[in-house]
């Protein structure tokens, strides 16, 4: 496991890359702000800091803006391809949704809000994988869905 501020055997710390700099994402359709933890081809934990003037509220909903819940699946996906595409085996590959499934919303999550994203990949091949993830402000989880992709 790597993060900014632990370190192996003595090791300096290790330095994540930007999400930008894995992902085939861009604004405004890049959700993962900042990488916390990555290791490579197994999990990944990330941040989406949600300030509110992202296109989407002024429409989901006038008044009461709120992050529609596809899109809380979409960061979940994102950084699962980030922890796909920081292993070697995967690097020029293009992981797309395949499916979607156990998908859950629990917690309403607006402007100002943080969402802590944690996934875990499983089974993974040359031609498609599996994971899970999560997303959640503060100790409240706010979405939890299991992912399924395949290779472009």
């Amino acid at each position: 496991m790597s993060t900014p501020d632990s370190d192996r055997d003595g090791d300096p710390p290790m330095t994540l890359p930007a999400p930008a700099d894995l992902l085939p994402h861009r604004p405004p359709f890049l959700f993962i702000d900042e990488l916390l933890v990555l290791e490579a081809g197994v999990r990944a934990v990330g941040r989406w800091r949600l300030v509110g003037d992202e296109w989407f509220f002024p429409g989901h909903f006038p008044g009461r803006p709120t992050l529609p819940g596809v899109l809380m699946a979409e960061a979940i996906a994102q950084l699962g391809a980030a922890a796909v595409l920081s292993d070697d085996r995967y690097v020029d590959r293009l992981p797309l949704f395949g499916g979607l499934d156990k998908a859950r919303f629990r917690r309403q999550v607006v402007p100002g809000d943080e969402l802590t994203i944690e996934v875990e990949l499983g089974r993974m091949s040359a031609r498609a994988g599996k994971g899970s993830g999560r997303a959640s402000v503060g100790d409240e989880l706010a979405c939890a869905c299991d992912l399924m992709f395949v290779f472009a």
